[in-house]
C-alpha cells in the first residue's frame, strides 16, 4: 500500500490565509448610514495593482450577532474600498431577531484581468440569520459578475458593509469572526 503525499493531495489543501479579524467589530446600530462590518485584524484585505491572476479564487466568511425589528430592512454590500460593487444583497426585509447569530459566506473568482470593461470577477454569497420565531433561519443569496467597473490594474481592498433602512436602537449588527482565504491561485 502506498502512502499519500500530503503536499500533492488537493483534498488537504487548506488555502492561504490572507486576513483574520481579531476582535469584535464596532456595532452598526441606530443609524441608516452604510458602515463597514470589518474591524481590525492580522493580515491584509488588499491586493496590489496587477496582483490578480486568472482563476484566483477567494473565500470570505463572517459571523456575529444581529438584532432587528420585524419589517425593517437591511442591505449588505461587498465592495472595494474605492466603491466598486462586487455583490449587493438588495433590501432584505428582516424578521424579528434579538441578539441572534448571523453568517455571511462569500466566494470570489477572477475570470479575466485588466482594466474596467475587460477585467471580470464573479462573486457569490449567502447571508443567513436566525430569527426569533421558531428558531428559523432566514437567508438571502446574492451573486453577480462585475465586468464593467472592476479593475485589476490598480490596488483593490475588500470591504463588506451593512446599512439599515430605519434608524432604531433595536436594529444592530456586529461581527465576531471574519476571515479571508485564497483557495486557488
Amino acid at each position: 500500500m502506498s502512502k499519500i503525499k500530503v503536499e500533492n493531495n488537493p483534498y488537504l489543501n487548506r488555502g492561504i490565509g490572507l486576513f483574520s479579524q481579531t476582535g469584535l467589530s464596532t456595532p452598526i446600530v441606530n443609524t441608516t448610514s452604510e458602515e463597514s462590518l470589518i474591524d481590525g485584524g492580522v493580515g491584509t484585505l488588499s491586493v496590489p495593482a496587477n496582483g490578480f491572476k486568472v482563476g484566483d479564487t477567494f473565500w470570505a466568511y463572517m459571523g456575529g450577532n444581529i438584532s432587528s425589528v420585524n419589517g425593517d430592512t437591511l442591505r449588505i454590500k461587498v465592495k472595494t474600498a474605492s466603491g466598486v460593487i462586487l455583490a449587493d444583497s438588495g433590501l432584505i426585509t428582516m424578521r424579528n431577531a434579538t441578539n441572534r447569530p448571523f453568517i455571511i459566506d462569500l466566494k470570489f473568482s477572477i475570470w479575466t484581468i485588466g482594466g474596467p470593461g475587460t477585467a471580470s470577477i464573479l462573486t457569490g454569497g449567502l447571508f443567513q440569520y436566525l430569527e426569533n420565531a421558531s428558531d428559523k433561519f432566514d437567508s438571502a443569496p446574492s451573486g453577480s459578475i462585475n465586468n464593467t467597473t472592476f479593475d485589476t490594474t490598480v490596488a483593490q481592498t475588500l470591504d463588506i458593509t451593512a446599512q439599515w433602512g430605519t434608524a432604531s436602537a433595536l436594529n444592530s449588527i456586529q461581527t465576531s469572526i471574519f476571515f479571508l482565504t485564497q483557495v486557488y491561485g
